[in-house]
């Protein structure tokens, strides 16, 4: 490294590597998304290639390039050439809440797909609000909210619609995915790499793709192929229009955006970590910016900072990964390239994504916490199950057109008759339809409390519980829509939790008293 170089080269050969970092997982990515719409929901070519995927693209864009000129104007100010750009990109976790969590649901209580799509665009836009808001108001609720509450709800959705994804599509095809499975497991998990250190993930993303085209289990196919000028005017006015459609879906936006844009704050921490001292709020903004742009081009995933960066760094990555990874990737996006991946990638290279995603985030979340808060860990996971309970049964008992309505209590369920028949046919359904609305905040609450109880300040406990008592009152959980629900049996549950919660409080030291040691494992 020349020291009288003060900045940045535009490109350097460490930046294939990170170029294939980031184009591989956002390929996947798109993949995930246009398998969603397209094959799950059956939207129309021109709704999914010709809006989603542009609108994806040019958010995309936006973050590569402007993480490229925060890498730049870091090495000019601290004279620097070994500084590397912040890995960005579509969030995983994100993508499928807002498929599986906001679409999915919208798609089949609407039937219209031109509605739900205008609605997605509206949760994008408003993640993107709740991103960039994140700069002013996330190390305030980090520093109130324990990890292993926020690491174990997004562990649970990773572990319940990720992992179970994975692992069906890859025993659905085994012949492609039990040796995709393999090699991408031995690189993973195990640490291997072939010569020349190329990881087996990357051999089991290619040689699958290859090996799944030479057996017939997929094809070229160019028809998509065009140019799909991404319109703002269409993309602004539905997403006008998507504001009151989505509104009750602001309990499953809100927690899954507040988690996004704790992600990124943790990512550009780590990042300092490795030597690189950017701005956490910068990066919280941009992410914020880079989703609302992508919004008004039709987009409906948000944008995060991705782990990895101390990787990159070890590898000699620069800037050039960030901004040539955008301009390809919104080329891709521009002249409908994702239509010919679409075709020729196997689901089985989506499932091992998938499953290792999802488990990555599993062993993260315990990884970074602190061993006494697992059992916190483990309780916030469990609600996210009630979301995905919540929808294959709902979705098996809508075969025979017996379909959710609200119920008095403001829940979303079935009517006495259709519960009873569930429950007496032994389905696990009592208590789905409540933990399932809003499911990801109430996984949080769980979690705190536990965390809270464990390291003893049950007056923690008692503020969490009020929360939750709050958060009720106005529908954020236990609700089908936002509301005042002065009458909500949660409510009451939670307010007479924290009652007893600071009675116990009091307590403490006098007639309540802890065990020394004590390990509840």
């Amino acid at each position: 490294m020349s020291k009288n170089q003060n900045r940045l080269t535009f490109f350097n050969r460490g930046d294939i590597g990170g170029l294939t970092y980031i184009l591989t997982n956002n390929i996947v990515n798109y993949i995930i998304v246009i398998a969603t719409l397209s094959g799950v929901l059956g939207w129309p070519d021109e709704l999914v290639y010709g809006r989603v995927i542009p609108g994806m693209s040019i958010g995309l864009l936006a973050g590569g390039l402007y993480y490229a000129s925060m890498a730049y104007r870091l090495s000019k100010k601290e004279g620097r050439t070994d500084v590397t750009a912040l890995p960005s990109g579509v969030s995983t976790p994100a993508m499928f809440v807002i498929l599986y969590g906001v679409i999915m649901p919208l798609h089949y209580s609407l039937n219209d797909p031109e509605l739900a799509w205008s609605a997605a665009v509206a949760a994008c836009f408003i993640g993107g609000m709740i991103e960039f808001c994140g700069g002013f108001i996330g190390p305030w609720l980090k520093r109130r909210i324990p990890r292993a509450a926020l690491l174990g709800t997004v562990a649970g959705i990773g572990f319940i619609w990720m992992a179970t994804q994975g692992v069906f599509d890859l025993f659905g095809d085994p012949i492609v995915g039990l040796p995709v499975l393999l090699v991408g497991m031995v690189g993973v998990f195990g640490g291997y790499l072939f010569p020349k250190k190329i990881p087996p993930f990357a051999v089991a993303i290619v040689g699958g793709i290859i090996y799944a085209l030479a057996i017939g289990r997929t094809h070229v196919d160019f028809s998509g192929i065009g140019f799909y000028t991404p319109n703002p005017v269409n993309s602004i006015e539905a997403l006008i229009n998507g504001f009151a459609v989505v509104v009750p879906y602001l309990t499953i936006i809100i927690p899954i955006e507040i988690y996004n844009f704790i992600e990124t704050m943790d990512n550009v921490e780590a990042a300092n970590a490795a030597g690189d001292n950017y701005s956490v709020r910068e990066a919280q903004f941009a992410d914020g910016i880079s989703t609302m742009i992508s919004a008004c081009f039709g987009g409906v995933v948000p944008n995060t900072v991705w782990l990895g960066h101390a990787g990159l760094k070890k590898s000699g990555a620069s800037m050039g990964f960030s901004w040539l990874g955008g301009i390809l990737l919104a080329l891709a996006g521009v002249f409908g390239l994702f239509t010919f991946f679409s075709a020729l990638v196997p689901p089985a290279i989506a499932a091992i994504t998938y499953l290792w995603c999802s488990i990555i985030m599993l062993s993260q979340a315990f990884r970074a916490c602190d061993k006494k808060h697992y059992a916190g860990i483990g309780i916030a996971m469990v609600p996210p199950i009630a979301d995905f309970l919540f929808t294959q049964v709902t979705g098996a008992v809508g075969l025979s057109n017996i379909w959710t309505e609200t119920l008095p209590s403001g829940l979303v369920g079935y009517g006495g008759e259709v519960t009873q028949s569930l429950l007496d046919s032994g389905v696990m359904w009592n208590g789905v339809p409540a933990v399932k609305s809003g499911a990801i905040i109430i996984g949080i609450i769980l979690g705190t409390l536990t965390v809270f109880i464990i390291d003893r300040r049950l007056d923690k406990a008692g503020i969490t519980a009020l929360a939750g008592a709050v958060l009720s009152l106005f529908g954020f959980i236990h609700s089908a829509a936002l509301g005042v629900f002065p009458k909500s049996p949660f409510m009451i549950g939670y307010l007479i939790m924290a009652v007893l919660c600071f009675i116990l409080h009091t307590g403490r030291n006098k007639w309540f008293d802890a065990q020394d040691d004590f390990d509840y494992v």
